[in-house]
């Protein structure tokens, strides 16, 4: 048994009858040979490295009464082939119909009495090729572990490669007793109020000093003082001693409403396209930026061309939230969330290409200092504490307030990916597109994925909010060119 973190289980309490909490991954692969069996030889890939991945074997145990975040335990009732799923597109088989059969299916949430994956083989593509798309839970992944996973399912050789004997054989685990799930959660409970306090302090004094507000700051030390002695030492025990360097002052960003700034569906549109890196890094060198700001910048004057078609440019620019990971390498847990974020201004008020590339890089530089000199993961740590049913309620009421004032317009995330070539049973991997997820008053996710020379697009909104989704990624892409020839690339 293991416990979810808070940041895991938010994404459980996330959930309601429109928005959801799983990502996914479409994996687009050409076939070997003319009588190659896709669906075939991807089952018996994952079934050949079901003990390496923990995250497709566990399943969820609920702590009684919700005291507490719930448990993964190792399936006992375990059943590839409901996870292992088949579909197609009908002829042509074009990216716009696949696109179609995408949006249904991530428009359905996840079994929860049952591994939260799901994998999807499509057939029936132009040119000789199928479709794997991957379904899991942001409860046990995120963008660094997911691209992780991928890597794991796949081989680095056409030929194929041997996989690693396990370590210890895969023991499904009896479903506990509510006893037993109490006895297992009833240490952390204790600890609780105690380390509420000390990340509440430590939070209250970093925040102080980052808004140049002696008053937060010094309320936050007193709190701090206050435990001093021995019930202070033992709530410090294995707690990092904070350093008081100066910290930069907190911009004011606030989000301008937009047509995709609205209460979500359960229906889902899914659009994707690549770019050649290689054009992306000749702007980024050209211009003295970063391929995360071409990226944004693209993605900037891609909504700007969108919002004015459909005369709802506001005047103020769009604010993006930016998934950030906080992943040390010495975590002793891979299987779980290590996600921040931070939010930047995105220049969609101004017109010309370059000087938004400009723009771009400078609210990133500002963005980043500050969100290096606030407590990220003394903020994330604020999700341990809340009862689930508090949290619960608590989440589905600030995405609910988020519609009337908007925080952030979209989620843009950029994630990298491998730079070898993968392979399935000697099928080529030609691409991999992101699927993100997209909340309520946020109807637009756009994730973007290295893989190889290219960049994969994946852009998933809200049906009714942003029907032609396939036009703003046109928008974007028409961007990049226009951004390389005023780079002179």
């Amino acid at each position: 048994m293991k416990q979810l973190t808070g940041l895991d289980a938010t994404f459980l309490y996330m959930e309601t009858a429109k928005q959801f909490g799983h990502v996914s991954g479409l994996s687009i692969l050409s076939k070997p040979k003319p009588d190659y069996n896709p669906l075939d030889a991807w089952r018996a890939q994952v079934e050949s490295r079901l003990h390496l991945l923990e995250p497709l074997r566990r399943k969820l145990v609920s702590v009684p009464l919700g005291l507490d975040h719930p448990l993964w335990i190792e399936d006992a009732d375990f059943d590839l082939d409901y996870h292992v799923r088949h579909t197609g597109v009908p002829p042509p088989g074009t990216d716009e119909q696949l696109g179609d059969v995408v949006a249904r299916i991530i428009g359905r949430p996840l079994d929860r009495n049952r591994p939260l994956w799901e994998s999807y083989v499509i057939e029936g593509l132009e040119g000789d090729r199928f479709a794997i798309l991957t379904k899991v839970h942001h409860a046990t992944v995120d963008g660094a572990s997911g691209a992780e996973l991928l890597t794991m399912m796949m081989d680095e050789s056409e030929a194929g490669q041997a996989v690693a004997a396990p370590d210890h054989p895969w023991t499904p685990e009896r479903r506990p007793t509510d006893i037993e799930v109490l006895a297992r959660v009833l240490p952390n409970l204790i600890r609780k109020p105690g380390r509420a306090v000390l990340v509440t302090a430590r939070t209250m004094r970093q925040l102080g000093q980052a808004t140049r507000n002696p008053i937060m700051a010094e309320a936050g030390r007193q709190l701090r003082n206050s435990l001093r002695g021995p019930l202070g030492t033992v709530m410090n025990l294995g707690r990092r001693r904070e350093d008081a360097n100066p910290l930069p002052r907190l911009p004011t960003l606030s989000a301008p409403k937009t047509p995709f700034n609205e209460a979500i569906t359960a229906h889902r549109r899914f659009a994707f396209r690549s770019s050649s890196l290689d054009t992306v890094k000749q702007i980024k060198n050209a211009l003295g930026a970063t391929v995360n700001d071409v990226v944004m910048a693209v993605c900037a004057g891609g909504l700007r061309t969108w919002l004015i078609r459909h005369d709802s440019l506001p005047d103020a620019p769009l604010v993006s939230m930016i998934p950030v990971s906080i992943r040390t390498g010495e975590e002793t847990e891979k299987w779980t969330n290590r996600v921040s974020g931070l939010a930047a201004v995105l220049p969609t008020d101004i017109e010309d290409p370059i000087e938004r590339v400009k723009a771009v890089h400078e609210a990133m530089v500002g963005a980043k200092e500050l969100w290096n000199a606030l407590p990220a993961e003394a903020l994330t740590d604020f999700a341990q504490f809340p009862p689930p049913a508090v949290f619960a309620q608590a989440t589905r009421l600030v995405t609910r307030l988020g519609r009337q004032s908007p925080a952030f317009n979209l989620v843009i995330s950029n994630v990298p990916g491998p730079r070898q070539p993968l392979y399935m049973a000697g099928a080529r991997l030609m691409h991999y597109f992101p699927v993100s997820t997209i909340l309520d008053g946020q109807g637009l996710n756009i994730t973007v994925q290295s893989y190889l020379d290219t960049l994969d697009f994946g852009l998933v909104s809200c049906r009714e909010l942003v029907p032609d989704l396939w036009d703003l990624l046109e928008d974007i892409m028409k961007d990049m060119d226009q951004l390389a020839k005023a780079a002179g690339v």
